[in-house]
């Protein structure tokens, strides 16, 4: 008897806590992204999304 190949179901997108949204960024700041990008290994969306997290913990309303 053969084992069977067992395939689990796909995540439907965003089930795993994510969202995708557009945003408009400068040139510099892309060009910036990039450089810490190659600089850290990282891909550019895992560092906006540290960025983002840092800046949102961070922050304060006055």
């Amino acid at each position: 008897m053969k084992d069977k190949l067992i395939i689990s179901k796909k995540n439907l997108k965003g089930d795993d806590g994510y969202r995708t949204f557009t945003i408009r960024i400068k040139k510099e700041t892309i060009d910036e992204l990039e450089k810490l990008s190659v600089e850290t290994n990282r891909s550019r969306n895992e560092l906006v999304n540290i960025l983002l997290e840092y800046a949102l913990q961070n922050s304060e309303v006055s």
